[in-house]
């Protein structure tokens, strides 16, 4: 098993990296990158979808990034512990009609020792918006480092 670091136990800088890294490899949005930073039974509750293993999330984000288009994700960390991590996020997409969708949640995620994750828990709502209320219009990919993060949005 290839470590994924930073490793537990997280400390805030740690963890802030972490979080770092995986919101930069949801906004690839290619599932096969996203997915190297989970165990191969990694158990998730996404929404009300429950989902274990590797081939489970790999279809799983196929059919997200289908749907979701022009998905562009910001995390931050809330706080962590040990081998956890919980997060607050916010994503932009729109569906296949054009209609902008903002959805928020919050995450909570275990690492083995790794740092793979075994456990993500996610909670998430949708808010529609006009496509002239987006916040997150950098080009796809990687969030810049200058695009101010959640707090500063004051989402």
């Amino acid at each position: 098993m290839t470590p994924r670091p930073p490793l537990p136990p997280f400390r805030a800088e740690s963890a802030i990296q972490k979080v770092r890294l995986a919101e930069d490899a949801w906004n690839t949005r290619d599932p096969a990158i996203v997915a190297m930073a989970y165990t191969s039974d990694s158990r998730w509750r996404n929404r009300s979808e429950f989902i274990t293993g590797t081939e489970e999330i790999l279809a799983f984000l196929r059919r997200k990034w289908t749907r979701e288009l022009e998905y562009r994700l910001i995390k931050e960390l809330w706080v962590c512990d040990e081998n956890r991590i919980a997060v607050r996020f916010a994503y932009e997409w729109h569906d296949d009609s054009g209609n902008w969708t903002r959805s928020f949640g919050n995450e909570n995620w275990e690492f083995n020792e790794h740092g793979l994750m075994c456990l993500r828990f996610a909670s998430i709502n949708d808010l529609p918006i006009e496509e002239s209320d987006r916040k997150f219009c950098w080009p796809l990919g990687r969030r810049p480092d200058n695009h101010p993060g959640l707090s500063e949005l004051q989402f």
